[in-house]
């Protein structure tokens, strides 16, 4: 697979490799990527693979996104710190967006701001049916910027870079 598309300018290392619940949604391709395999909404719906879209193969996230007076699906990569999406063309980046699950049409649970992240806000998606927002995706709700966060078990996982033997 390649990794052109990962944004590893922006990806943390913590060298804590995911364990629990939350690491079943998580597949490592090539020993250095993160794809996540399943994640689900605020009532419990699977949101990978609601649509045929994929990305390198794997199957995308899809949210409902409103924006001003436009309601789309959106299809996401699934692979962590890949920005590439499907969907709601033309709309600028810097917009607010409200995220929704495509299947119960019910908003994304608000995680809230992070500090020194602008006006963007994050919103849960969660990689266990738990709904436990200690193993949760968080995403932008500010369209262009790709600053989600994978956190498992608490810790932030990130991106194993090739020379995982630094980080041991």
């Amino acid at each position: 697979m390649s990794t052109q598309n990962v944004d590893v300018e922006n990806l943390e290392v913590t060298g804590k490799k995911p364990e629990g619940d939350g690491a079943k949604a998580l597949n490592f391709a090539d020993d250095v990527t993160i794809v996540v395999s399943q994640a689900f909404g605020p009532t419990g719906e699977n949101l990978v693979g609601v649509s045929d879209v994929t990305f390198d193969g794997f199957a995308a996230i899809t949210l409902l996104v409103r924006s001003g007076d436009r309601e789309e699906q959106v299809h996401l990569s699934p692979i962590h710190g890949d920005g590439r999406k499907k969907g709601f063309d033309g709309l600028a980046n810097g917009s607010k967006c409200e995220l929704l699950c495509p299947v119960s049409k019910k908003p994304l649970d608000r995680i809230g701001k992070v500090v020194d992240d602008g006006d963007a806000e994050y919103f849960a998606i969660y990689l266990t049916p738990k709904l436990d927002r200690g193993s949760t995706i968080y995403v932008s709700d500010v369209w262009g910027h790709h600053h989600s966060r994978i956190v498992d078990n608490n810790e932030l996982i990130s991106y194993w870079a090739t020379a995982e033997a630094d980080v041991e």
